[in-house]
């Protein structure tokens, strides 16, 4: 017993050795790093020390009126001890990556690559703030030199991005996640439901409506909310119980970034935990308050109440009453952003900047004392402390490797587990990259004993997916192919009782084969020479259009057992059973018309004789040794691929891929999705057809502003134009046609057959439909049937229709009334026609791209503008 303990003792003591010279090696390497650091670590310019006092001078003035509240962070020490302001530590860094140009793939890189170290004590600020540079290549930081670095970042990408130190809740400030859903669960779901749901065909024909009741569709939904809720209430009040109440709450110090919108296409303010890399909106639970918040302008503290949380909060920093500013008239983000418009305009309206009054000069903000951020492709690469990060998350557990260090290619785990304690495992799912035989994807359901693995479409046999599955009397294979095979096989499930083959696209139109054995097949006992025990093979085809229904085989079964073979043919029009033939395989005796039994809908059709249907029974006895051969080759092919699986796994090999060339096919993939999602923008989009050209959206000037809108209303005009033209083209175009064939059939109607003069009124039934459909279609232009005797009236030329009645001939009558129905034509266009151009022009006005350079007093008129007269002559 003395023996085992003095063992431990020796053991412990060995371990806290160990423990203590890492410990020293790594402080010896932090030293020499400092030695190094450039001077901006290590001093203080003349306007940092006088910001230093000035930050002192407010932090006494603060503990002074809000004695009840923690000292604001303003000057933390660095990592060579200095005193720096927080707001010269971010350092604005444009990154050349792609990865990290907008907000989610840098809230991603810097929750990937640091690991955090807590606040000690939690509930105080932290003394220490070091650089983003070193922040780097320690991989560890604190809350707030995390949101620091991201904030650094997202400030380079052109956001409006803050610092926000304050309060949030416990599980947020310890990076546990336990009690929050795999957001790779939620991706998955996504892509599963996308994959279900077919693209919508706006030109196909919509299928009948069906008829249910809307009250008790509504009442089942409600039911179903309301179970859904009581369920989701039972899981949050069992998992309140486990979880003893946080006696800390609203005390936990935390440190995030505020995104405020207006730049970068931002619509709405949201937070981001740079913990985690994921956005909240700014009235989430999870965070309890806020002292202060922060960019590299400017300091500024909240004296907005925080009792409910920052549900109420207002961000606009430019309010002194809800913020109050530790540089007082120090340059904003806004004003930076008016200032460089103001110059452009005044630039483009050829002034110079000389002339601006001159305005008093006040304390700004100095510029940063840390160095440039640099961010490497190995970084990107290995993104992960140590090239490895596990994450916990409520019944799951997700295990991210870099690229190249598992020697499998294994890139990501996720362990899904059936309880709260993660102690029974459900599913395993592993993600591969770069494997030589090409596997994707494994994933492992302990509950229906099933292995599921998935293949680029590079591999030997076509495969892309492999499911093998224990059952009760043996294995279940699941395969599914690409559409390269030369058979065109896309799915096969092979059981020892049965299987099934599916393919597409065959010449023989076979698409259904389903193979039935007599006893269990056992591919570890499959000998070279034994045949199958098959006793039935049932066999679907398509339709061939090339036959007829009734010669056209639909379904064969061949029954082996029972020296049976059965064949049902295709559906006859406007019949709703089928024709079939069961032929009955003789031994060795003659064959006769009796051992055939026929069904044959179409009465009027012959019986075959006996000779047609020995030569159909001798096919079907060739196709079934041909089907059979098939089934032996698919089985024996089956077992070779399992086998081919077992080599692959035991000689894994991992293809050599560059970082670099790595780095380009991500950047070739982001940049074609981003292509993709800027086109159908565009689809819908009518300005982006004149932002094109100009190569620039979100810093127009009002020149281009008013040109693209004055372009617009002419697109809008000529497209009027061309419409009620081009209807009207083809009313006079169908007229015309029918008044020649009338004449025609006036002409030659005595001497026409009744077969012509049923094509006569097919073709005037054809075209009077037409012509009432193009009638219908002028009408949103001018409804002139109805209205044409008022209009007349109303512009007082009805006295002149009926003088011209009694006088002029038929045809000078016809061509006046013509062209008083011209002029009608032209004023009900242009009623109809200006209403859309003034919600045209309206639309146009509140545009956000145009809104802000186009005069608050644009006329909007109740008629649009005068078209030109090339317009009117054209119309």
């Amino acid at each position: 017993m003395e023996t085992t303990l003095e063992s431990d003792s020796e053991e412990r003591v060995r371990h806290e050795e160990i423990q203590q010279r890492k410990e020293e090696e790594e402080a010896s390497t932090e030293l020499t790093q400092l030695q190094h650091l450039p001077d901006s670590y290590r001093t203080n310019s003349r306007s940092e020390i006088q910001l230093l006092a000035i930050a002192d001078n407010f932090q006494r003035q603060y503990s002074h009126l809000f004695p009840d509240r923690k000292p604001l962070l303003l000057c933390p020490l660095n990592e060579c001890g200095m005193k720096k302001f927080v707001s010269t530590t971010l350092r604005p860094t444009t990154m050349v990556h792609h990865e990290l140009v907008t907000w989610q793939g840098c809230a991603s890189f810097v929750a990937n690559f640091l690991t955090l170290e807590l606040l000690e004590p939690p509930v105080d600020l932290p003394r220490h703030m070091f650089s983003s540079t070193t922040v780097l290549k320690r991989q560890r930081a604190t809350c707030f030199e995390f949101s620091t670095l991201l904030c650094s970042l997202l400030l380079g990408s052109n956001y409006d991005a803050y610092c926000v130190s304050g309060y949030a809740v416990k599980e947020m400030c310890l990076l546990d996640q336990s009690l929050q859903k795999c957001p790779l669960l939620d991706t998955e779901a996504k892509s599963v439901i996308s994959e279900q749901q077919q693209p919508e065909n706006k030109y196909a024909v919509k299928p009948l409506r069906e008829l249910e009741s809307r009250f008790l569709t509504q009442q089942e939904k409600k039911k179903q909310e309301a179970e859904a809720a009581l369920l989701q209430k039972q899981k949050l009040q069992e998992e309140s119980e486990q979880r003893p109440a946080d006696p800390l709450r609203g005390l936990w110090m935390h440190c995030w970034v505020l995104v405020l919108a207006g730049s970068q296409r931002v619509q709405q303010n949201f937070f981001i935990d740079p913990l985690t890399g994921n956005s909240y909106p700014t009235d989430s639970d999870n965070f309890l308050g806020i002292e202060s918040v922060w960019n590299n302008l400017n300091y500024y503290v909240n004296m907005q109440d925080c009792s409910n949380g920052c549900a109420e909060m207002m961000f606009d920093l430019e309010d002194l009453k809800m913020w109050e500013p530790v540089l007082y008239g120090a340059t904003s983000k806004k004003q930076l952003i008016l200032a460089v418009q103001k110059k452009q305009e005044r630039s483009l309206m050829g002034k110079s900047t000389t002339e601006e009054e001159e305005q008093p000069r006040v304390f700004e903000m100095p510029r940063s004392w840390v160095s440039y951020i640099n961010i490497t492709e190995q970084d990107l690469e290995t993104r992960w402390p140590g090239g490895k990060k596990v994450i916990c998350y409520r019944k799951a557990k997700l295990e991210r490797f870099a690229p190249g260090l598992s020697p499998d290619g294994l890139v990501t785990r996720l362990t899904t587990y059936k309880d709260l304690d993660c102690t029974k495992v459900a599913m395993v799912k592993e993600w591969y990259q770069d494997r030589n035989d090409y596997l994707e994807e494994r994933e492992i359901n302990k509950g229906d004993n099933s292995t599921t693995e998935r293949f680029k479409r590079k591999t030997t046999f076509h495969l892309l997916l492999l499911r093998c599955r224990s059952l009760t009397t043996g294995t279940e294979q699941e395969m599914e192919f690409s559409n390269a095979r030369s058979d065109e096989l896309v799915r096969r499930r092979l059981t020892p009782h049965e299987m099934i083959e599916m393919f597409e696209g065959r010449n023989d139109f076979l698409y259904y084969r389903h193979v039935f054995f007599s006893q269990p097949v056992q591919l570890s006992e499959l000998q070279d020479n034994q045949p199958l025990p098959i006793n039935r093979i049932v066999e679907r085809f398509h339709r061939n259009k090339s036959k007829p229904a009734n010669n056209d085989v639909a379904h064969r079964v061949f029954l082996v057992a029972q020296r049976q073979i059965e064949v049902t043919y295709h559906l006859i029009d406007h019949r709703f059973i089928p024709s079939r033939r069961t032929f009955n395989v003789p031994m060795k005796q003659n064959f006769t018309a009796d051992m055939v039994c026929t069904f044959q809908v179409d009465l009027s059709e012959k019986p075959l004789r006996t000779l047609a249907l020995y030569d159909m029974l001798v096919a079907l006895k060739k196709d079934k040794k041909d089907v059979a051969r098939q089934i032996r080759k698919s089985v024996e092919e089956v077992k070779y691929i399992l086998a081919c699986r077992e080599q692959d796994e035991k000689n894994i090999e991992l293809q050599t891929v560059t970082a670099q060339a790595i780095r380009q096919r991500q950047k070739m993939e982001c940049l074609a999705a981003e292509d993709e999602r800027r086109l159908q923008e565009q689809k819908k989009d009518v300005l982006a057809p004149f932002l094109i050209p100009l190569d620039k959206e979100d810093d127009l000037s009002p020149e281009d502003a008013e040109k693209i809108y004055q372009d617009c209303l002419a697109e809008m005009r000529n497209r009027q134009v061309m419409q009620a033209n081009l209807i009207q083209k083809r009313y006079e175009k169908e007229t015309q046609a029918l008044q020649m064939k009338q004449q025609w059939y006036q002409e030659n109607q005595l001497k026409l057959t009744k077969q012509e003069k049923d094509n006569y009124q097919a073709y005037c039934s054809e075209k009077t439909l037409q012509i009432s459909v193009i009638q219908k279609r002028l009408s949103k232009y001018v409804h002139l049937h109805s209205h044409f005797i008022s209009i007349l009236k109303s512009i007082h030329v009805y006295v002149t229709y009926r003088c011209l009645a009694a006088v002029t001939p038929n045809s000078l009558l016809e061509g006046c009334v013509c062209v008083f129905i011209d002029v009608c034509i032209c004023s009900r266009c242009k009623e109809a026609a200006d209403e859309k151009y003034r919600a045209f022009d309206r639309n146009l006005q509140q545009d956000p791209r145009l809104a802000p350079h186009l005069h608050a007093c644009r006329f909007v008129n109740k008629s649009a503008p005068p078209s030109t007269a090339s317009e009117q002559s054209n119309i």
